[in-house]
């Protein structure tokens, strides 16, 4: 699927249709402190390895896509609801 980098959207801030800047939305780095890292930690640390099956098989054959979409007037970011797809690029 290909999206071009500026679209024509509503923006929830504006109340109004305006131009908005597309961009895709990474994964931030997983804090260490949460709950799960600490007993993730806590299992593979000292002996007796890994704590999980290794996932077999093959990836699946889409991925979900989040987008993030900036209002150029008021430069306020929002997001939609995701979606899945096999391929997904951003055009200039």
């Amino acid at each position: 699927m290909k999206l071009p980098r500026s679209i024509s959207t509503y923006c929830p801030y504006c109340k109004k249709h305006s131009d908005h800047e597309v961009e895709r939305v990474k994964k931030k780095k997983a804090s260490e402190m949460k709950w799960g890292q600490r007993r993730f930690r806590r299992a593979t640390s000292g002996y007796g390895g890994f704590p999980r099956p290794k996932p077999e098989g093959r990836e699946k054959p889409t991925r979900r896509v989040a987008l993030r979409y900036r209002c150029k007037v008021c430069k306020k970011a929002h997001q939609k609801q995701c979606f899945k797809a096999k391929k997904f690029e951003i055009m200039e």
